[in-house]
Formats: C-alpha cells, structure tokens, sequence
C-alpha cells in the first residue's frame, strides 16, 4: 500500500479528475488510486498516514450529497463517519473546485467545511495555498489570509490547473519530504 490515500466526492466528475490528475502527479509508488468517498469508510481514511481529499462545492456553498441534488451520496453522507475517526498524527491536503464568478460569496465554502472535520479530528492540515489570482468576495476556506488547501475554478481559470497541481504536488512533496 503506498503511502498516501486519495479521496473525493463529486457530482459531475470535476473532482474526480482532478483526483487523478494529482495521483499521476504523485506516482504509484506514493499514492494509491483515488477513491470517491461514497465507496469508503472511516477505516479506509484511517489506513493512510497522509490524505489527500477533494471537494467542490455545490450552490450556495454545500458539500456534495444527495440533498445539493447529487445523483449518488458523496461527502455530506460520509461526514457522520468523522465521528469515529482519530486523524491525530497523519497529515491531510485538501483541495477543491469552485466557480469564484457564479459564486463569488461562498467560494469553494464546502472545502472550509471538509477543513473544520478533518481539524477536529486532530488532523494536521498541509498544502495551504496563496490567494493571489483569484477574485471572490467571500470564502470559508480562507485562513490566515490563505486557503486551506489548493483551490481550482475550471469553469473561469480551467487553463490555470494543470500548472497549478503541478505546483502544488511539488509543494506537498516538499512539505512532507516526499
């Protein structure tokens, strides 16, 4: 089992590929194949001493889940699962997708949401990520005048992604001396 778990939920698919993009950014041998979490539980997160998990948010700042209108459950059916879940130790990168245009008041809000689960369960968050390039007036994933993990907008910056993951794993790679 490599070392790092990757783990998404996702409505349209956005997500998911971005889940892969990062594995083939990390390799086999650091990271197994992304998994959405509608086919997880809390045991599998508990497996891996370093996560990777991803969002996007969905209207007016909701997690995925059946009632944001998903087809499948998705992360807000898996939140219950936090509950049971002791992350102190292990390392966590989150990342999520958003439409800072459409959404501009509640911008990738629902990674905030992931970022507040995984922080109570004494998770050590890594992989913050600059606001500069970005337009938005508000967001519940911002701290300390960053975002908690890296922030995609394919539907007005989709020419930004692939650079900005790239970045990003470097980034990670450094953070946890990968």
């Amino acid at each position: 089992m490599a070392q790092i778990g990757i783990f998404f939920g996702s409505d349209t698919g956005s997500t998911r590929k971005v889940a892969k993009q990062l594995h083939k950014l990390l390799g086999d041998e650091l990271a197994d194949k992304p998994v959405n979490i509608n086919r997880a539980d809390a045991a599998a997160l508990a497996a891996y001493d370093i996560l990777i998990l991803g969002t996007p948010t969905l209207g007016d700042g909701q997690l995925p889940g059946l009632s944001a209108d998903c087809q499948e459950e998705s992360w807000e059916e898996f939140m219950p699962n936090f509950d049971e879940l002791d992350l102190a130790g292990k390392k966590v990168a989150l990342f999520g997708l958003g439409d800072q245009v459409s959404y501009a008041d509640e911008f990738v809000d629902a990674l905030g949401e992931l970022y507040d689960v995984v922080v109570e369960c004494c998770a050590e968050v890594v992989g913050s990520w600059p606001l500069d390039g970005y337009d938005f007036n508000q967001s519940a994933a911002v701290l300390d005048e960053r975002f908690v993990g890296l922030v995609l907008d394919k539907d007005n910056q989709a020419s930004l992604t692939d650079d900005r993951c790239a970045t990003w794993v470097a980034q990670l790679k450094a953070e946890l001396a990968l």
